[in-house]
C-alpha cells in the first residue's frame, strides 16, 4: 500500500511510503537533506514497520522536537493503526 505522509517540524515536505504485510518496501523523503533521507530509507527497507517505530521514534534533531526519522515513525504509526 502506498501512503503519502505529510511532515511537520523537519526540513523534508513529506515522505512517501510503500508497505505490504507490515514490511517497508520503499521511502522516499521528499525534501529536505538528500543523502540522510537517502540513506534512512536504504536502512529501513525490508524491515518491520513495528521495529522500524521502535528505533526511531523519539529522535530529534538540532534544536527541534522532532526529526526526519522521528517522522517516518510517526507515519508508520499512523497506517499501522
Amino acid at each position: 500500500m502506498e501512503f503519502i505522509y505529510k511532515t511537520s517540524g523537519v526540513c523534508a515536505r513529506q515522505i512517501t511510503l510503500d508497505v505490504e504485510d507490515g514490511i517497508i518496501k520503499d521511502v522516499k523523503f521528499i525534501g529536505g537533506c538528500n543523502g540522510n533521507g537517502n540513506g534512512i530509507s536504504m536502512l529501513v527497507k525490508g524491515m518491520k514497520t513495528e521495529d522500524v517505530i521502535k528505533r526511531l521514534k523519539g529522535v530529534k534533531c538540532e534544536h527541534r522536537n522532532t526529526s526526519c526519522p522521528d517522522q517516518l515513525a510517526k507515519a508508520l504509526e499512523e497506517i499501522s493503526e
